[in-house]
């Protein structure tokens, strides 16, 4: 007996993502699966008397899109608790939002937000901005993190309390001090600002109601954007917590993917390392699924803590023949890698460096030849030698590319900054595509200020500004097709996770997780893209956004 159709979706275009079976006419929906998918005449048979009609016309369906790298929990805190900056102000118009969110708080609130600009850094690296700081925030401590997430500007209060004074400088990362009085000026690059982190949670931080909030708040955003799956990067046990929760109750309205911290550069999350891998099991649920953990292995370029094969150029604190830093040697993230995949868990490992994305595909030939089969993503993937871009398809290791990073935003002026030529080879995805490589399509917001899929997709196409803030394109020659550019943010990306047995394209016995746009983005010029509304969207056939 044919089964029922709870809901029936006809539109002009539907796009799948499947490759056998490409361009649709109809689908059909029953228990949160898609029972047909195909011609009106394959899905006509499940209608029944009950069975709803979805009739979008010019409009057209996308499966949901999949992001496979955002800190869901940080843009959805962001969003509701703290002080959200857009990226591109000035010092002084920072300290002004920072004395008016002052005027609002009792005298020894902490005013927490971000993002600063990259390109400023260097400008608050000295005492006298960290004594603006101080006057604009009337005494409260503030830390405010750049728009990279792995660096922090503190104020005089914050380092106190974090217990950071000339004579006291964190062990990791790396403090910057004012070259004429020799103090920290507040400028805390990658672990350095980990103390002040822990200071803000030891005042209170957040409750378990209110990380619930951030990521009830997170899926709601991705969800306004078409996105029905995603990884989150690193995750906290709180994070995990709220995302349990959340699914047990019925308000997870996306498939999610937690990556357990291993090492912890930037976020100042207890416990990490075997303590939290060891917890995960306990939050998995329906729809939630703690199977990846995540590993630093570098930092970024802008700070040079990203790790490369040839030197950064010449400066006077590091010379001329500094390459960056590995977090761990060969031996450390072999040994890390094979205990995760007895486990049964995959690793995503942030490489901003070809030299750190070398080391792990020299682990990954290692474990290969062991017989050891657990997935790996290099996360960001953005420099890689030419040498090395066939080695991802023959080690299956998948490239989880986030080109949100490139445009919009000041990340692109801070890495031609410290790169030169260098930063126009960046994110090399036409090649690895056409080395058979899997790329999967992530947005890193919050470090991105949106993690709107469309404009990952025209960035991909056009290698340009999606927004047209910033001028030029970046290495044409590395274009990819729209087509293939809608595979790195559905299929790919579900592939890359875990998922794909679940959603990531419309296929029979899927999840019905599904986009309704206001017509065929991708069809049409590619500069158009981004100037595509989302009209609705649906998760395991329930509509879960609407404009």
């Amino acid at each position: 007996m044919t089964a029922v159709a709870d809901l029936i979706v006809t539109a002009s275009v539907i796009r799948t993502a499947d490759r056998a079976n490409p361009i649709v006419e109809a689908f059909a929906v029953g228990d949160g699966r898609l029972l047909a998918v195909g011609s009106l005449t394959d899905v006509e048979r499940f209608r029944g008397r009950r069975t709803r009609m979805l009739e979008v016309g010019d409009a057209a369906v996308y499966p949901g899109f999949v992001d496979v790298h955002n800190h869901h929990a940080l843009a959805g805190r962001t969003d509701l608790f703290e002080l959200s900056l857009p990226q591109s102000l000035t010092l002084d118009e920072i300290l002004d939002l920072v004395r008016a969110k002052a005027a609002t708080l009792p005298t020894d609130a902490w005013i927490v937000g971000g993002a600063v600009p990259t390109t400023l850094l260097p400008q608050l690296a000295d005492t006298a901005s960290r004594l603006r700081l101080d006057e604009a925030a009337g005494g409260r401590p503030v830390v405010l993190v750049e728009d990279s997430r792995h660096n922090r500007w503190a104020n005089t209060r914050a380092l106190e309390l974090a217990g950071i004074t000339a004579d006291c400088i964190p062990a990791s990362g790396v403090t910057l001090l004012d070259p004429h009085d020799g103090t920290p000026t507040g400028v805390l690059l990658e672990a350095a600002g980990i103390p002040v982190q822990e200071a803000y949670d030891r005042s209170g931080g957040l409750t378990a109601e209110q990380h619930i909030a951030a990521s009830r708040r997170g899926v709601e955003l991705l969800n306004s954007f078409g996105i029905t799956t995603f990884q989150d990067a690193g995750v906290s046990i709180e994070i995990l917590q709220a995302l349990a929760e959340l699914d047990r109750t019925g308000e997870l309205h996306a498939w999610v993917v937690s990556s357990l911290l291993i090492n912890d550069e930037i976020f100042g999350f207890d416990p990490i390392g075997t303590p939290l891998i060891e917890r995960g099991e306990e939050f998995r649920t329906a729809h939630h699924r703690p199977d990846f953990v995540k590993i630093f292995l570098d930092g970024v370029p802008p700070a040079r803590t990203a790790s490369f094969l040839d030197p950064y150029p010449a400066d006077a604190a590091h010379g001329a023949h500094f390459h960056g830093e590995t977090t761990m040697t060969f031996d450390e993230l072999a040994n890390w890698l094979r205990s995760v995949a007895a486990r049964g868990l995959g690793a995503k490992v942030h490489c901003t460096g070809d030299g750190s994305a070398r080391l792990v595909l020299d682990v990954a030939e290692q474990l290969r030849a062991e017989g050891i089969t657990t997935p790996i993503q290099i996360a960001h993937g953005q420099f890689l030698a030419e040498a090395d871009i066939p080695r991802l398809q023959a080690l299956d290791v998948s490239a989880d590319i986030s080109p949100f990073i490139w445009y919009p935003g000041v990340i692109p002026q801070a890495l031609a900054d410290v790169l030169g030529e260098r930063a126009e080879h960046s994110q090399p995805n036409r090649a690895l595509i056409d080395s058979g490589a899997l790329v999967a399509g992530g947005s890193d917001w919050p470090v991105s200020e949106s993690p709107n899929t469309l404009e990952g997709l025209q960035g991909l196409v056009t290698r340009a500004d999606p927004l047209g803030r910033a001028p030029g394109t970046l290495w044409p020659e590395q274009a990819i097709t729209a087509e293939e550019a809608l595979e790195v943010f559905t299929i790919n990306a579900a592939t890359a996770m875990g998922l794909a047995a679940e959603t990531g394209s419309l296929t029979v016995g899927k999840s019905a997780d599904f986009v309704v746009l206001e017509r065929d983005a991708i069809a049409g010029p590619a500069a158009q893209i981004v100037h595509t509304d989302v009209v609705s969207t649906w998760f395991a056939g329930r509509e879960v956004f609407s404009r």
